[in-house]
């Protein structure tokens, strides 16, 4: 298992979120956070904004799905400019339902 996390624009959010579930990846976490790139922000008129608005979007997913899951989320949240964001992904050593106290997903 692999916990994929994508740090992407808050407008593409829901654009990934949708794509996502409809190739069958339903179960995600999002989370509304701020941040900064290597750029380190961007300036406006004389003004520096370092923290801007992100979306994390958090999903363990089986190892044989991870490349189709990344295809997704890049194909969704590019636009193309400085900030589109980024992909973790790190192992899963194991999951548990806490209703149930089953294993795995």
């Amino acid at each position: 298992m692999k916990m994929i996390k994508a740090i992407v624009r808050p407008e593409k959010a829901e654009e990934v979120v949708g794509a996502l579930a409809e190739a069958g990846f339903v179960a995600l976490t999002k989370i509304d956070v701020v941040g900064r790139g290597k750029q380190k922000g961007l300036e406006v008129d004389g003004i520096r904004y370092d923290e801007l608005p992100k979306t994390l979007i958090m999903l363990v997913a089986r190892d044989e799905d991870v490349d189709e899951i990344v295809d997704i989320i890049m194909e969704n949240a590019r636009t193309g400019r400085f900030g589109d964001g980024r992909i973790f992904i790190s192992p899963v050593e194991e999951a548990y339902t806490i209703r149930t106290g089953a294993k795995g997903l």
